[in-house]
């Protein structure tokens, strides 16, 4: 087996940050399914690590939170259906991926890949808690999960906390019988502002940038695109490449209405990262040559 080298290795990572399947990098580079996932994996468990070294200790002001529906293999109503015997049925279902966007610096801080129990809301902002230095002000959907969470995290006095509940009407209020109308979004008939603990200002009560993030997790992760077979088939893959995203977004990409990257402007870096510093990130094994496991063992 042949080690890609770092050139190829940036060229492949740059394939998937920027929204294609593995099997798309596959055709693109020439090289296996088998030596993408790798990568894949190597470079996820990296980025792993570098957000949890590197994303703490922030003057976050205020925060925005939202979580994102995605799948493992099947979603929960079919899992029962699954018949693959190498599938763990445990790892397959409806997946949320719950995260956390500075408003001013539009970093990444936090992030959690779970269900949507309250089990999860509060590993979620157990994490997030401990990445800040300062009381913020927080604004989420209206899931309650998030209350208990919050509260129980931070308690009443010592965080400004408000949701905002939507409510939508039909995706088809004229009647229209044409079945594209189903994927067009419905129209927003209400907003509900509460404010659950603290003063949290009204001017700053929104969930407008977190839900653009939403969009950006989308556009770069094929794995996030609805309506496609590009869903993931493994629990594991499915979080390394939100690591990876998650790196490449803080650290790499540049914000168009920011001109730098959000980990620039809160300070965590003072120059962009590039793919190839990514690639550094995972430690690369040489490849073993032919009869040397066998000599091993």
């Amino acid at each position: 087996m042949n080690s890609l080298t770092t050139q190829q290795r940036v060229q492949i990572l740059g394939y998937l940050v920027e929204g294609m399947s593995l099997r798309a990098a596959s055709r693109l580079s020439g090289c296996s399914i088998n030596t993408i996932t790798k990568l894949l994996v190597d470079t996820g468990k990296a980025c792993q690590q570098f957000h949890d070294e590197n994303v703490h200790s922030l003057n976050t002001t205020r925060v925005e939170a939202d979580e994102i529906w995605s799948f493992v293999y099947a979603k929960d109503s079919h899992v029962d259906e699954i018949t693959n015997t190498s599938i763990d049925k445990d790892k397959a279902g409806d997946i949320w991926t719950w995260t956390a966007i500075d408003a001013d610096s539009k970093l990444i801080v936090s992030y959690y890949v779970g269900d949507r129990s309250g089990v999860s809301a509060t590993e979620f902002i157990t994490d997030l808690k401990g990445r800040l230095n300062n009381r913020i002000q927080l604004t989420t959907d209206g899931l309650k999960a998030y209350v208990d969470a919050v509260l129980s995290t931070f308690g009443r006095k010592n965080i400004d906390f408000a949701q905002i509940s939507k409510s939508y009407g039909s995706d088809n209020p004229r009647g229209d019988k044409r079945t594209e109308r189903r994927y067009s979004p419905a129209p927003l008939t209400k907003t509900e502002i509460k404010s659950i603990a603290g003063f949290p200002d009204t001017r700053y009560i929104s969930t407008s940038y977190i839900e653009r993030q939403n969009l950006t997790m989308r556009m770069h992760m094929r794995r996030f695109t609805r309506l496609t077979n590009a869903f993931s088939k493994k629990l594991e893959n499915h979080c390394y490449a939100i690591a990876l995203h998650f790196v490449y977004y803080n650290f790499c990409k540049i914000h168009k209405t920011l001109r730098v990257t959000p980990a620039m402007q809160a300070g965590l870096m003072k120059d962009v990262m590039t793919l190839e510093d990514i690639v550094n990130l995972a430690k690369i094994e040489a490849p073993k040559k032919r009869g040397e496991y066998k000599k091993n063992k």
